[in-house]
């Protein structure tokens, strides 16, 4: 079994990997399968009440020789599947010597556990053996068994991973206390930490910093347009500026109507991800598309990475989105209608997640925004999963078709026709974009037992058709792939940038916007985000 899944670490998965991590999934994925084959034999001698057999003279040496055999097929085979995801994904192709190094790594991947495993079960057998004292002994070993199962369950769940979450967040909030190179505090009143704003800036967090400091200036803006603009509002509360969830929402909604966010034309609510980013190119194509006559209010909710808070801080996402839309929605509705601005939602990756839980459903969307944009969602989004889950029949999961789109649509490419082209799309729409290689999207426990839709369909045009489902195995590949989303080209994995323009573009249908003016702006984005990058 540990070889067998060992092997099957190597068949593919949705990105592309170097040697080092390959050796640690196919170590990891050995354990696994070590440990299941243990487990199947212990319970198969236990039915058949037998015991253990000793290997005949010749099974070592024949397994040894099967077993490198089969390694060195699924390790070519291996390195020849990445080469292949490399090209679907328009990336270099990567030297054999470095997967060469994989086999070493999952070797000490595997014997560690191994070493775990055994340790584990050497204290299970001391504590049968006095056990054995006062009960029965197949009553003490499985009594000591199930002890030490429980035990080391709690230890690694209530200890370790808590210990390793809680040290992650007090090492990420030092960092939050950093301002990257080229930001400064806004002069203006128009934005949080600025002139007359309650909100301090060291409150806001580093990435509420960027977020306030950068962005098009009205000058940007007026040079794209060629016409005069306004300068875009945006407001923003940090971690730190105030104790909770609510009253961070409440801060950052009074500093947006201090800013006069309620008189312009066009009012964007953001729910971030973990660490209280927010996407530039989504909020920057929003501003050139709406000519600076916007308001964007956003705040953090936690410190930690999107990958992690996808894991661990999908609560205060929920608390956070519900929060930060209830407030805003409830000054918007105070206003005459004559006198409101369209009031849109944008969430991307667990921002999705958290911008979902403020709604019951697609009427609701329909019903109290202009416009939602998700980008990105994670597969335990209850809206995304619900409109999936019920999609029309003969659409694939990658990209659903939903009561024949009249309210939600789903795309891979939003500057194509979004399917279904040819139903009428309403004045509120709400559109989901995702990538059919974005491990976020397809993550879910159900992959350790169940075969999903998206691997019985077609696969997306950026995953290989050799993919395939395998208990146990694709679930600990697609985990393996969450910290590689964002290390693959723009359009592919967790990397969503010019499908941004394209998404608002069909969303906000501004009067005489064309495809030249979306590609004008995405050259525009990409040199931008470039820029910051160096």
């Amino acid at each position: 079994m540990a070889l067998l899944f060992a092997c099957l670490a190597f068949t593919p998965s949705l990105l592309p990997r170097s040697g080092p991590f390959q050796g640690f999934v196919s170590g990891l994925s050995a354990a696994i399968g070590y440990g299941l084959g243990c487990l199947g034999a212990w319970l198969w001698r236990e039915f058949a009440d037998r015991p253990e057999r000793t290997p005949r003279r010749h099974a070592w040496p024949v397994f040894f020789i099967t077993g490198g055999v089969a390694l060195a097929a699924a390790l070519l085979l291996g390195w020849h599947w990445q080469q292949r995801i490399r090209e679907l994904m328009g990336m270099s192709a990567s030297g054999g010597a470095g997967y060469l190094i994989a086999p070493f790594v999952a070797a000490v991947v595997f014997f560690l556990l191994v070493a775990v495993g055994r340790g584990l079960r050497a204290v299970s057998r001391a504590l049968a053996t006095r056990l054995t004292r006062h009960v029965g002994p197949r009553a003490a070993r499985t009594t000591s068994w199930l002890a030490v199962v429980v035990l080391t369950a709690l230890v690694a769940s209530g200890v370790l991973w808590d210990g390793l979450i809680a040290m992650a967040d007090r090492t990420l909030a030092v960092q939050d206390t950093l301002t990257d190179e080229g930001v400064f505090q806004p002069r203006t009143a128009l934005r949080s930490g600025g002139a007359g704003s309650p909100i301090a800036w060291e409150s806001l967090g580093r990435e509420g910093r960027n977020f306030v400091g950068r962005g098009p200036s009205v000058e940007d803006l007026s040079r794209f347009h060629g016409t005069a603009v306004k300068e875009p509002i945006r407001a923003y509360a940090g971690y730190a500026s105030a104790p909770d969830a609510e009253s961070r929402a409440a801060l950052a909604v009074d500093d947006l109507e201090r800013a006069g966010g309620f008189d312009r034309a066009y009012l964007l609510v953001v729910t971030t991800t973990g660490s209280g980013w927010v996407v530039p190119e989504a909020v920057d194509a929003f501003e050139y598309m709406t000519g600076g006559d916007s308001a964007i209010v956003s705040m953090q909710y936690s410190h930690l990475w999107s990958w992690l808070s996808v894991l661990v801080d999908q609560e205060r996402a929920r608390e956070s989105g519900r929060a930060l839309f209830d407030a805003v929605y409830e000054r918007w509705s105070r206003l005459p209608p004559a006198r409101r601005p369209k009031l849109l939602v944008f969430g991307e990756s667990l921002g999705s997640y958290g911008g979902e839980t403020a709604f019951s459903g697609e009427r609701d969307l329909a019903n109290r925004t202009d416009g939602v944009l998700f980008v990105g969602p994670p597969n335990f989004n209850t809206l995304y999963r619900a409109f999936t889950d019920d999609r029309d029949a003969g659409s694939p999961e990658v990209e659903p078709i939903y009561r024949q789109g009249r309210i939600v649509r789903f795309s891979r490419r939003p500057g194509t026709d979004i399917p279904p082209a040819s139903e009428p799309w309403g004045d509120s729409r709400v559109l989901y974009l995702l990538h059919p290689s974005d491990p976020i999207t397809w993550w879910s426990p159900r992959l350790l037992v169940r075969r999903p839709d998206w691997l019985r369909e077609p696969r997306g045009a950026d995953v290989l058709g050799g993919m395939v489902w395998i208990p146990f195995v694709t679930f600990w590949q697609v985990t393996a792939d969450l910290p590689l989303g964002m290390a693959v080209p723009p359009g592919y994995g967790h990397v969503y940038t010019g499908e941004h323009v394209d998404g608002w573009a069909a969303l906000l249908r501004p009067e005489g916007w064309s495809a030249e003016q979306s590609a004008r702006l995405k050259d525009l984005l990409r040199a931008r985000n470039a820029s910051r990058s160096n």
